[in-house]
C-alpha cells in the first residue's frame, strides 16, 4: 500500500482540513462581530450639534477647527482667568 493510499492518513488530514476550516470560519465570524460592535459603538458616540462650531468664552466660533486649534483655545481661555 502505498503513503498516499494509507487510510490512516487520509483520515487524519481530513480531520485536519475540518478542523482548519472550523477555525477559519470562527475568525471571520469573530472579525464580523467585532465590525458590528465597532459600528454600534461609533453610532452612539456621534453627538448632535445644532451648528458647526464651539463656544469659546462668549463668543461663538463657528468655524470647524482641528484638535490642535481647540487645544490652542482651551489653553488661552485658561490665561484669560
Amino acid at each position: 500500500m502505498s503513503k498516499k493510499n494509507d487510510l490512516a492518513r487520509r483520515k487524519r488530514q481530513h480531520e485536519f482540513e475540518l478542523q482548519r476550516e472550523k477555525q477559519e470560519k470562527e475568525k471571520k465570524a469573530n472579525k464580523l462581530q467585532a465590525k458590528k460592535n465597532k459600528m454600534k459603538v461609533d453610532g452612539k458616540d456621534k453627538k448632535k450639534k445644532g451648528a458647526s462650531g464651539f463656544q469659546v468664552g462668549k463668543r461663538k466660533v463657528k468655524t470647524k477647527l482641528t484638535a490642535v486649534a481647540k487645544a490652542k483655545a482651551a489653553q488661552a481661555m485658561e490665561l484669560d482667568k
